[in-house]
């Protein structure tokens, strides 16, 4: 069967940048660029020329592609005046860009109130900047911004932008759902329209997440003939963000109602890279991955509950829709207080130990991490801390260092400047095969300066743990008042790129922030082959 083509256009280097709390710069969009290059993408929107210095010197050297086409952003002509004497039409067509895509309103009351144009001026204006681009021989698209809420309000003239752009020479017309309020169904029954008016292999859709519905109504609008889908990356984007690329993709490959009768410009074979490129995304903005993302957060293939880990374990299907190697992804059975031995033994599986089911040790240990979770330890969230529980339980951790005692000080005071500043210092004495280390340090705050102070001298096992990285650091409350549980749960990175968490629980935070830095310590020279 002859499948229809349909194609990807990304808009993370200008959406993703309206994100709150994202700030690109030029070498993240380069790297941005080339990954979204590489994973086969049809269009990569570089960002809008002539708006700000970034977009305007990253189209000034273009980055290098060698499957997108790399397109500009901006608006159509001003009304008033020809596209000839439009600063904002001149800069696009001087960008260095394969398409431009232009930007027009298609609901009559943004046309009164945003652009205080006539209906008519606005329709010249998508013909007018359509031909000047097609006049240099580039491809030319129509971002129709507000054409679904345009629709309801006027259908007839939201078509008519459409229809103008089409009939004047636009390669795709783009249905924008700007403001992010249509659901699925609106947008299935409104494109069909449209699509008896612009034939649907030019019609695009640009869907917003305002209801949770963007990769809803991306799917919708395909099923009703729309053939080009604009998304981001991690569905970044203004507000609640855009359709999110990396849940679009593996559904256009892996679901048999759009596989078998569409392709994409992704290759099969690339699918397997697509939880590192929504990671590595994270780590260009400093962010952590959402471990509840489709097919590539932690969290997306885990299984928490013991009858459901047991079913896992004999037959995955029973509790994952595809397979999580797919996607680059792995199965993973979470250690909790509601597991039951097939957590336990697939967790002991995964750090190399394997144990009869019958075992005795595996109900001690199962006994002993629902005991721990009750004081509120949570290990589905710190894979280092249960690896280290379950080798003590079963004798096979070393101890590698004794923690005699340790203090920390915090004191507010004004420094050298006359400023003041609030300073932290920590003290650990610590003991290593018999010999009695000192070591302190000050720190931004308490947990710093422990954390400092504890890796600064350990003796013999300082050269495995230079490389280390504390990258998070997260803090929860338990039983409020000033008697509460504190959990801390701390995540170090090492010189490899190799991450790891682990957990405390103390009503007293420093004492829990402890714990965990201790263990992630002992995990480091536990993997780092230390005797």
């Amino acid at each position: 069967m002859t499948r229809e083509r349909l194609y990807l256009f990304d808009t993370t280097l200008r959406d993703g940048a309206q994100t709150t709390g994202v700030d690109f710069s030029l070498a993240d969009k380069r790297h941005i660029a080339a990954m979204l290059d590489s994973l086969g993408l049809d269009y990569i929107e570089g960002g809008y020329p002539g708006a700000n210095p970034l977009d305007t010197e990253f189209f000034a050297s273009r980055p290098k592609l060698h499957h997108a086409r790399f397109a500009a952003f901006g608006m159509t002509k001003r009304a008033g005046r020809s596209a000839g004497n439009d600063p904002g039409v001149a800069s696009l067509l001087a960008a260095d860009a394969d398409s431009i895509t232009y930007v027009a309103k298609a609901w009559d009351y943004q046309v009164h109130v945003a652009l205080g144009c006539t209906l008519e001026e606005n329709l010249e204006s998508i013909v007018q900047s359509i031909e000047a681009a097609r006049s240099k021989g580039r491809e030319a698209l129509l971002d129709c911004e507000h054409f679904f809420d345009g629709f309801k309000a006027n259908p007839d003239y939201a078509l008519q932008c459409a229809k103008a752009a089409y009939e004047a020479g636009a390669r795709w017309i783009v249905l924008c759902d700007t403001n992010g309020g249509t659901l699925p169904h609106e947008i299935e029954r409104i494109v069909a329209e449209a699509a008896l008016h612009v034939p649907g292999a030019h019609l695009g859709v640009h869907a917003h997440n305002d209801t949770e519905n963007a990769v809803a109504n991306s799917l919708a609008a395909v099923r009703a003939g729309a053939r080009q889908i604009q998304g981001t990356l991690n569905g970044l984007g203004e507000r609640c963000g855009n359709a999110n690329l990396v849940s679009l993709i593996p559904t256009l490959l892996l679901k048999p109602d759009f596989a078998e009768h569409f392709e994409i410009g992704v290759p099969f074979e690339k699918l397997a890279s697509l939880t590192k490129i929504s990671h590595t995304l994270d780590e260009l903005l400093n962010r952590a991955p959402n471990r509840h993302a489709p097919y590539v957060g932690a969290s997306a293939f885990a299984t928490k509950a013991g009858i459901h880990a047991s079913a896992v374990m004999k037959a995955p299907r029973t509790y994952e829709h595809v397979a999580p190697e797919s996607v680059g992804n792995k199965r993973r059975l979470l250690v909790s207080d509601q597991a039951g031995k097939s957590n336990i033994l697939a967790e002991l599986e995964r750090i190399g130990v394997r144990l009869d089911k019958d075992d005795r040790r595996v109900t001690t240990l199962l006994e002993e991490v629902k005991q721990k979770e009750a004081l509120g330890y949570a290990y589905e969230g710190a894979d280092a801390s249960f690896e280290l529980l379950a080798r003590r339980a079963l004798g096979e951790a070393p101890t590698y260092f004794e923690v005699e005692r340790f203090r920390v000080d915090v004191e507010r005071r004004h420094n050298a400047q006359g400023d003041l500043v609030t300073v932290s210092e920590a003290t650990v004495k610590v003991r290593v095969d018999g010999e009695v280390l000192i070591s302190a340090a000050e720190g931004e705050g308490p947990v710093n300066a422990l954390d400092l102070a504890l890796r600064k001298d350990l003796g013999k096992y300082q050269r495995y743990i230079g490389d280390l990285e504390l990258v998070d650091y997260r803090v929860r409350v338990f039983q409020g008042g000033t008697d509460a549980v504190t959990r801390v749960l701390i995540e170090f990175r090492d010189a490899g790129g190799e991450s790891w968490s682990t957990v405390g629980v103390s009503a007293n935070i420093i004492d829990a922030s402890f714990q965990a830095l201790t263990d992630a310590i002992t995990y480091k020279l536990l993997k780092s082959g230390a005797r």
